[in-house]
């Protein structure tokens, strides 16, 4: 027989006898499951960023398909700025390098090159983005990490033996970038290499710093001509550099929306856009010039649409003000946020930095920084960085991310989301323009404001566990061992840094290193600025004193309030800080006592319910199999020595159980506090608390003041 002849003929298969499903037709099933619910109440969601996010999209409810870029690399670079999308360029593993000492970063650097980072991200301290030297590095400076350059040795000590035409480079400089650029180059002048090998972002916010910090050292206008004259040198010697690098972070860790990190960053491009036009560049230099570095959060699809919209958004600013198509393709460094992550049960962090990870690599992006895991408790170690430095390259290697090209494309949900956030992007864009600009938003503090509304409706909602941090507000390890803070001898780095810069001031021509400062004294009304910058540094000058001398006949700016940093879980980590330190000083936890009244599937789930709640605020939970009278469940939680009971049982039965139960401990033991786990009817609750209970715990409870409360009843202040 014949491969012809064995072949089988599946007959056609129809669906001619199912009614094509429609949105109607799904919605009245699913009212009739909700068994009375309201539809709206029950299945949509309201986002922080005001948008209410559908149960289920159609292609009806999407944009039309003329409104969706087909392709990427074209049209609005919707889909993506790049035509191969990841296929022929995989986005850049730009891994943190924040050692201390020059040398140590440079083991650093070559240890995360050698273990698949493909960008060379280098952290500042403190100092060094002041434009201070390294005497200036305080205590808290060298525990946040970051190098401290003060020297053109100290560049030279952290950048040798690195290939800097093979790795582009990733810095964010704080104010200004042009000090930090001239000391690199004229190390590369020293060492016979030519400019155009140092390629990547080395680039200044200093909007972003006065949100941060609430001061710039220098005027804004002596700033932005400073970024002038940095993009016109550049372009000179054929840099393929960004100078200007525009951070979300600082609207994030101020617990911002997605759309107001979006929209902030749009308006602070907008600024420099224009000073920078007053300074004679045109749009398609200065946006050549720009990147922009997002925070990542866990909301996984919001991030998704955020980095498409962002894209949009952009190319249409870029081409309102003239630009070419080129220049409109936006430059995204995205970073996993820190707002998220928490001190409790941090190995979940992990997790978070996974998600947030993948979401940004489907929404497209040029780099990519996964923090480790212990990034917001201390400075992290080889363990942390490897983790963290794992999981992208396992997005690439076995998940395979870097194909298809734009794989949300096309969704109903991701293209109707990706339009609403442009949408809200938008909108804040033109609340700032109204209020005059970025800059005299913040002056004003309108967006402060703006951010600290959200940020209230966050904790109002963790704190009444409509939102949930895994391992803080919900499902807490009461057994979790605390994770000992590797040390760091302070005074032995300062010292270290202090001899390292007067070992090569000693050998340094003291004339000529005078006469190059000299003549910087009034470089920026010149047009050599950045050569005279380059040659003082080659000087031996350092960097404190070329900071001196440029900053001499300027006053910088202030603000009257900052974008504080905040983390979600702050205020449920400090009650469990204050439970640690009161076991500590007692030897014990403070305790609460379950009266579990009936057999065990009676009182079960609440009394699972109200340990979990307990367990959140460090408390320690007595539990049992229950008691089949009143008399015994006061008895036992009298002799506990707890100093709180609280009666778990159903609606039913409270009635008989909670008035003799109350009574009984409050008769033996005043002082002790009486709870019940569930809300009880109205009719109820009067009669409960004449007994002597004092609070009710439940899912509609404010958690978070509950716990306070009972702290403070404990004697924890």
């Amino acid at each position: 027989m014949t491969a012809e002849k064995n072949k089988i003929e599946n007959p056609e298969v129809l669906f001619d006898e199912f009614d094509p499903p429609t949105y109607e037709s799904w919605k009245e099933e699913a009212t009739a499951l909700l068994k009375g619910g309201s539809f709206e109440k029950k299945l949509f969601t309201k986002t922080y960023e005001g948008i209410t996010l559908a149960p289920i999209y159609t292609m009806e409810m999407a944009p039309n398909s003329g409104d969706i870029s087909n392709f990427p690399g074209t049209e609005n670079y919707l889909r993506g700025t790049k035509v191969g999308g990841y296929i022929t360029q995989a986005w850049g593993i730009s891994q943190q390098s924040d050692e201390i000492l020059p040398n140590k970063l440079n083991e650093l650097l070559k240890h995360e090159l050698d273990k698949g980072s493909t960008v060379l991200n280098i952290a500042l301290d403190d100092s060094t983005r002041q434009g201070k030297n390294a005497e200036a590095i305080t205590k808290e400076s060298i525990k946040k990490g970051g190098v401290s350059l003060t020297t053109l040795q100290d560049v030279y000590e952290a950048l040798s033996g690195i290939d800097l035409a093979a790795h582009g480079v990733y810095i964010h400089t704080g104010e200004s970038s042009a000090s930090i650029v001239a000391m690199i180059c004229a190390m590369m002048q020293a060492n016979g290499e030519t400019k155009d090998k140092l390629h990547g972002i080395i680039g200044a916010d200093p909007i972003g710093v006065l949100a941060e910090k609430g001061c710039l050292s220098i005027s804004g206008d002596v700033l932005y001509s400073e970024m002038a004259e940095l993009i016109k040198w550049t372009d000179k010697n054929k840099m393929n550099l960004r100078t200007i690098l525009i951070q979300g972070q600082v609207y994030n860790n101020g617990g911002a929306s997605a759309v107001q990190e979006l929209g902030f960053m749009l308006a602070t491009a907008i600024v420099y856009i224009r000073k920078l036009q007053e300074q004679g560049l045109d749009i398609n230099r200065i946006a050549k010039n720009i990147a922009f570095s997002f925070a990542l959060g866990s909301n996984f699809f919001m991030e998704i649409a955020k980095l498409r919209a962002a894209k949009v958004l952009w190319a249409q600013i870029v081409q309102s003000f003239g630009g070419d198509a080129e220049s409109q393709k936006m430059v995204i460094h995205a970073k996993t946020g820190l707002f998220n992550k928490t001190t409790y049960d941090p190995y979940v962090n992990m997790l978070r930095t996974t998600t947030e990870a993948f979401s940004a690599a489907i929404g497209g992006i040029d780099s990519l920084e996964t923090t480790p895991f212990d990034a917001c408790m201390q400075l992290p170690d080889e363990f942390s960085r490897r983790i963290a430095r794992n999981a992208q390259l396992i997005l690439q290697n076995e998940c395979n991310l870097r194909q298809p090209i734009d794989p949300a494309g096309g969704s109903w949900y991701v293209e109707t989301l990706t339009q609403q956030v442009a949408d809200k992007a938008w909108q804040v864009l033109q609340d700032i323009e109204n209020k005059g600009g970025m800059v005299l938003a913040l002056q004003n503090g309108f967006v402060q404001k703006d951010i600290q509304d959200v940020l209230s409706q966050r904790f109002k909602k963790l704190a009444q566990r409509a939102d949930r941090v895994v391992g803080v507000n919900m499902y807490a390890n009461a057994m979790e061992p605390v994770i000992e803070k590797r040390k760091i001898n302070v005074e032995e780095i300062y010292q270290t840094r202090a001899q390292s810069v007067k070992s090569f001031l000693a050998d340094i021509d003291e004339t000529y290193k005078n006469i190059s400062l000299s003549e910087l004294t009034n470089a920026r009304e010149n047009a050599n600025f950045m050569p005279m910058l380059e040659q003082a540094f080659a000087a031996g000058a350092t960097l404190a004193e070329v900071t001196a001398v440029l900053n001499r006949k300027n006053t910088g700016i202030k603000i009257e309030q900052v974008v504080e940093k905040h983390r979600f879980s702050e205020q449920f980590e400090a009650l469990r800080n204050k439970a640690r330190i009161y076991e500590s000083e007692h030897g014990e936890k403070l305790k609460v006592f379950l009266c579990n009244m009936g057999n065990i599937p009676q009182h079960k789930p609440r009394a699972e319910f109200s340990t979990g709640f307990f367990e959140v605020g460090g408390f320690e939970v007595l539990k049992n199999d229950g008691f089949m009278t009143t008399q015994e469940a006061a008895k036992a939680a009298v002799d506990s020595g707890a100093f709180a009971a609280i009666i778990c049982s159903t609606d039913d039965t409270y009635p008989e159980l909670v008035p003799p139960t109350t009574k009984q401990i409050k008769a033996a033991k005043p002082d002790m506090v009486v709870m019940v786990a569930g809300m009880p009817a109205p009719e109820f609750v009067q009669s409960y608390k004449d007994s002597g209970v004092e609070e009710f715990i439940h899912v509609r409870a404010n958690c978070l003041q509950v716990l306070t409360w009972m702290q403070m009843k404990g004697g924890i202040k």
